[in-house]
């Protein structure tokens, strides 16, 4: 996911560079998303896995 996540992001600079305004807003608010949900996964598993080694 977090992989997505950073493909949208180099669109996103891409688009910006070359000045495509609705691709990047389009492009900024995919990668924006992807970010938080991998971020809400770590976070989870994070706690999940310290919970298995006790």
């Amino acid at each position: 996911m977090l992989h997505w996540a950073l493909i949208f992001f180099v669109v996103a600079i891409v688009a910006a560079i070359f000045g495509f305004g609705g691709l990047v807003s389009a492009a900024a608010g995919i990668a924006k998303i992807l970010f938080f949900i991998f971020l809400i996964l770590f976070i989870i598993s994070l706690f999940t896995g310290r919970r298995n080694r006790i």
